[in-house]
Formats: C-alpha cells, structure tokens, sequence
C-alpha cells in the first residue's frame, strides 16, 4: 500500500471540490429543546419514515452516483453493530446503509434539526449530538441503540473532512462507545462521496462502499480516556488503510476482485 498522504497537503483534487460552508461548532440552544429527540430515539426503533427515505436516498445514490456496496456480508446481519466509514459528503450515512438491510441509526449535528425537517429525523431514528457543549445524552442514546440490538453509523472523524483525505486524528467518542457495549465495529471505505457536493456544477461522481473486516473489543465497563482514544485511533487506522488501499486499486479493480 502507497503511503498515507498528507492531509494538510493540497491537491490538484481538492481544487475540484465545491468548498464547504464554515462549520458553526456550537449550538446555543437550550438542552431542553432535544430531549424528545433523544426520548423518541430511547424508546422506539426507526419507524416507516425511516423506510420512505431509505427508498428514496437509494433510488437517488443508483441512478445519479451508481452506487455500488463491495463485501457487505461484513456487517452483521442481527445483533449490534456499529458501521464506522470515513467522511466527507452528508450523503454518507445513506451511502454507508445503501448495501445493507439494516435499518441504520445516526447521530447528527443538533444544528440541522429545525422546523419542517427535524420531524423527518425524530420519526426515521436520527438524534442530535450537541457541538460545542457539554451533553453526554448523545453517548447514552447510542449504547441505548446498542445495547438493543441496533445497528448505527458513527464517524472517527466527527465532522466532515474539507479536502480529498481523511482528517488527521480521530475522536475518541466511537472508541468509548465500542468499548462500553462491546458491539463490533465494521470500518468502511465510501470512495467518491469527496466530490458529491460537487452536484450543484452537475458533476456526480461515481461512489463505491467497501467494507472491512468487523472489529471487536473486550468490554470495559468504564473505559478511560486513554482507552477510549487509543480505541478510536485503532479503528481509524483499519478505516485509512482501507480507504487508501481501495482509492489506490480504483473501483474496478474492486469490483472485479469481489466479483472473482
């Protein structure tokens, strides 16, 4: 496998790619104002909205980025199971389910839950994650999903990388999570999903998932910080190298190998 690249590098790649808004880290809004978000999420499953949309995002990714999934039998087919990709367009948590008939839950930043569409996040399973304060009921909402024999998406990386790698360092929150349920972590690769947001130019790329080999950890009741990092940093890693190896043998090259 190549080398990993620099991210702070730029490419003659990210030139390409339409610039993302800055990012608004913190959400001034009061606690109280999510806690039916999170009460829905702890107490029920993701609900025929969930379906609607699933259908809709699929038909979407198929026809304008021929999605295709390469080794989905990775991913469990009951039981828990958290599905880890990297990160770059907000098409990814369809992107990440498109191949799997798991019905995925995901933890989104709490700024897109506003009036008219929140409502489409309640119903479909979608909880906040609150950026920029102190709220642990995002972490409690997933080992609830969990603990239940849910599947989620969560992202080492947090937010969405602004170029065409993959951010420096992981978060430590899917390191914490993995070690507290013990649930196994299937790191993914999302090719092209970098260059989605490029679709207001007419540009739609052509997007590939693979999937990786499930991680397991033993379960550690009250997992350190340093545990919970170096967890984190793990399953980064399997995500890099994943990554980077398939953008390096190219789509079908991939397929082919699957196929064979």
């Amino acid at each position: 496998m190549s080398a990993t690249p620099d991210p702070a590098a730029p490419t003659a790649a990210d030139e390409k790619v339409v610039a993302l808004k800055e990012q608004v880290y913190k959400d001034d809004r009061p606690s109280e104002y999510f806690d039916r978000f999170y009460a829905h999420t702890n107490s029920k499953k993701p609900g025929w909205v969930y379906t609607l949309v699933r259908v809709i995002t699929v038909v979407y990714a198929r026809t304008f980025f021929r999605i295709r999934g390469i080794d989905a039998g990775n991913v469990p087919e009951t039981g828990p199971v958290i599905i880890a990709p990297n990160h770059f367009s907000h098409m990814d948590h369809f992107f990440a389910g498109a191949a799997t008939r798991r019905k995925l839950q995901f933890m989104a930043k709490s700024q897109l839950f506003v009036k008219g569409i929140q409502e489409v996040y309640r119903i479909g399973g979608t909880f906040p994650v609150r950026r920029g304060q102190r709220d642990g009921r995002a972490l409690e909402t997933s080992r609830i999903i969990l603990d239940r024999g849910g599947a989620m998406v969560m992202y080492c990386e947090g937010g969405r990388s602004r170029s065409t790698d993959l951010a420096p360092t992981a978060k430590r929150g899917i390191g914490q999570i993995a070690l507290e349920t013990g649930a196994p972590v299937v790191p993914t690769a999302i090719l092209g999903s970098s260059h989605v947001r490029n679709w207001k130019k007419g540009d739609f790329p052509t997007v590939t998932v693979k999937y990786g080999k499930p991680i397991r950890f033993e379960q550690v009741e009250h997992p350190t910080k340093e545990q919970a990092q170096a967890a984190a940093d793990q399953i980064f890693d399997e995500i890099k190298a994943l990554y980077y190896a398939f953008r390096d043998q190219g789509r079908d090259a991939a397929l082919k190998e699957a196929r064979s």
